[in-house]
């Protein structure tokens, strides 16, 4: 009796799952496992993963049986179709080597792509004999060719021409196979595919990509990504395929350099989790085509209940010290454990001082996030449906049974409801110290929470926060920053009332400069941002300067009136402005080495972060941390010097 490797708990309903291997590192042997304990269905072989496997294809069979996977595609077979006959008699030659492998493999269908040889001739009625004799000696073996046309096949490059050299060969071991890739990054239009014949598509590969200007080869070849984390409308697409009756897996085969790096088993995750995704979505465009997915629906989200930082005895008091000048009041000390509660209006911050193990000395992080969901059970259940590790937590007698996840950067994620006459709101966890509120700052609650991604993980933050919070991704934006480009795309809900903004650093080499690892802020929302500056200024705030040339600028650039110009310029707060409204921010000084503050006023429909005043942003605080190194001193750096 065969054993598996599996231990997720992944829907069992609708399409069969499978994944290439060529979306993943390792040898094959890494690529299956991973496949497995991710809980595809399946496998497309690429042809190169198992020419450098010691194992013969019986062997691979046998493995994949083993770990309850099937093979469902060879892949690729190129160069094939309107050659010369000498050509062609080469290619039948070698057709037949590689059929004699998927025997061994027991995979029944092989990747056929529209050739881009330099023999090949313009000729749809050559193509289809010559396809008809492929799929001839395929049936000798009971195996099937899926014909796929290349973005950049030579002659054949859009899927209606291939079907059309499909239907003139008129041979029932020959189909398509369609792959999103091919077929919306030239633009075609995927609704034709709802009058094909559903017999004839024998194979659907799936991959996103952001939208690029480049050669399509090397679009292809590099930046595919997992459904969900490009631009690409695969909802529409997979539901115009199964309109056309196709029930064969749903597979993706994804092209990406980083995926191809990263650690197979949490690649192979990501992957399970986007199909998980897609699937959902596609349910609810065309549900009539799709049996239902045991997949708990996202709840509503009403805001950040709490964001909880990391500190230790040197931060802690830094940061405690920054919030009362920010008109925050310490007003709960945990029953159990070392984190303090500090709240104004409906923004809270957690300070725990027992801080993850590996934190850097003296440093502050955030280390864990809560938002407000109208079911926070159904809103566990569908993390733990969608792969999201869950956490384990010590809770004491009577407190807060609070279900934790880890997102992708190892930040907890929280699900409550936040109620001071609710006995199961997290609030009762907490001892008041008897402190009353100050009059505060005019901060009304968390408009959104910052933090950057390490490189090989920007894309998989985006898609869990999308699939398992149900957030929807922001357009991506990018900037020059002091010290290379920055990318950031924020997720959020539709209300806006969860925002959270992830950034990358696309390329960072060399230590010459005192950085700032891996940055994150907490943005507090109000009403008034230049009120709150000056009420913060009165308390000792450690508000980021900005130099007077910014506001230069800005006067040539926007020219806001006079009397608002000067008074962001006499409080150092930024502004932005677009089609929808106005954005006034500020920010403190990083405390604890990588931890800082912003304030935000959204006026109108303003949905940004400000990208545009970040590389300043990022300048100030660079300066900042020079005059205190002694690098440099305020004397050699004419114009404002940091409060």
């Amino acid at each position: 009796m065969s054993t598996s490797t599996r231990h997720r708990h992944i829907p069992a309903s609708g399409p069969r799952r499978a994944i290439a291997t060529v979306c993943l590192s390792g040898t094959l042997e890494d690529k299956l496992a991973a496949a497995a304990a991710a809980g595809f269905d399946g496998v497309e072989i690429f042809e190169n993963d198992l020419v450098a496997s010691p194992l013969s294809p019986a062997q691979v069979r046998e493995h994949c049986a083993d770990l309850g996977l099937t093979i469902d595609l060879y892949q690729p077979f190129r160069d094939f179709e309107a050659v010369p006959p000498e050509l062609l008699t080469a290619n039948l030659r070698r057709a037949a080597h590689k059929f004699d492998l998927m025997e061994q493999l027991g995979a029944d269908t092989v990747l056929v792509c529209s050739s881009v040889s330099p023999s090949a001739v313009d000729d749809d009625d050559l193509a289809a004999e010559q396809l008809h004799a492929l799929a001839s000696l395929a049936a000798e073996r009971g195996l099937r060719v899926a014909y796929e046309a290349l973005a950049w096949g030579r002659f054949v490059n859009t899927y209606d021409h291939s079907w059309e050299i499909v239907r003139r060969a008129d041979h029932p071991a020959l189909g398509l196979c369609l792959d999103s890739f091919h077929i919306l990054s030239r633009g075609s239009d995927p609704a034709g595919i709802r009058d094909l014949p559903g017999e004839k598509l024998f194979f659907l590969q799936l991959a996103d990509a952001p939208r690029l200007e480049m050669d399509v080869l090397q679009w292809s070849r590099h930046h595919r990504l997992f459904p969900g984390q490009g631009v690409f409308d695969l909802p529409a697409f997979v539901g115009h395929v199964l309109a056309a009756g196709y029930g064969g897996p749903l597979s993706l085969e994804v092209f990406n350099d980083v995926f191809r790096q990263a650690d197979p088993e949490r690649a192979a995750v990501d992957a399970m989790r986007s199909l998980l995704a897609l699937q959902e979505r596609v349910e609810t465009a065309a549900p009539e085509r799709v049996p239902v997915l045991d997949l708990p629906a996202a709840p509503d989200l009403a805001g950040h209940a709490f964001t909880e930082l990391a500190v230790d005895e040197v931060s802690g008091p830094q940061v405690s010290r920054a919030l009362a000048a920010l008109g925050f009041t310490h007003t709960g000390q945990h029953r159990s454990k070392p984190v303090q509660l500090w709240q104004q209006g409906g923004a809270r911050v957690l300070l725990n001082a027992a801080p993850p193990r590996g934190t850097s000395p003296g440093g502050a992080a955030v280390c864990a996030l809560a938002v407000e969901s109208a079911d926070p059970a159904r809103s566990a259940r569908r993390a733990e449906t969608l792969l999201a590790p869950v956490l384990p937590r010590t809770r004491g007698a009577d407190e807060a049974d609070l279900s934790a996840i880890a997102a992708p950067d190892g930040t907890s994620v929280f699900f409550c409801r936040t109620g001071a006459d609710d006995a199961t709101s997290w609030l009762s966890d907490f001892t008041p110290t008897g402190a009353a509120p100050g009059a505060g700052a005019g901060l009304t609650g968390t408009d959104h929470v910052a933090l950057t991604q390490p490189f090989d993980h920007f894309d998989e933050a985006a898609l869990f926060y999308r699939a398992v919070l149900g957030l929807e991704p922001e357009p991506v934006t990018e900037f020059a920053a002091p010290f290379g480009l920055i990318r950031s795309r924020a997720v959020a809900d539709p209300s806006h009332e969860v925002r959270i903004a992830l950034s990358v650093a696309l390329l960072r080499r060399g230590e010459w400069a005192p950085g700032v690892p891996d940055p994150q802020h907490v943005a507090f929302a109000t009403d008034d941002a230049i009120a709150s500056a000056r009420a913060m200024r009165a308390l000792g705030a450690p508000v980021l300067e900005i130099p007077d040339n910014y506001y230069d600028d800005l006067d040539a650039r926007l020219a806001p009136p006079a009397d608002l110009l000067a008074a962001i310029r006499e409080y150092s707060v930024l502004y932005d402005r677009d089609e929808y409204g106005e954005f006034l921010h500020f920010y403190t000084e990083v405390l604890g080495s990588r931890v800082f503050f912003e304030v935000v006023q959204r006026i109108g429909g303003y949905a940004g972060y400000g990208a545009v005043n970040a590389p300043v942003r990022m300048a100030a605080h660079r300066r900042l941390r020079m005059v205190r190194a002694g690098g440099i001193t305020d004397r050699a750096l004419p114009g404002r010097t940091s409060a």
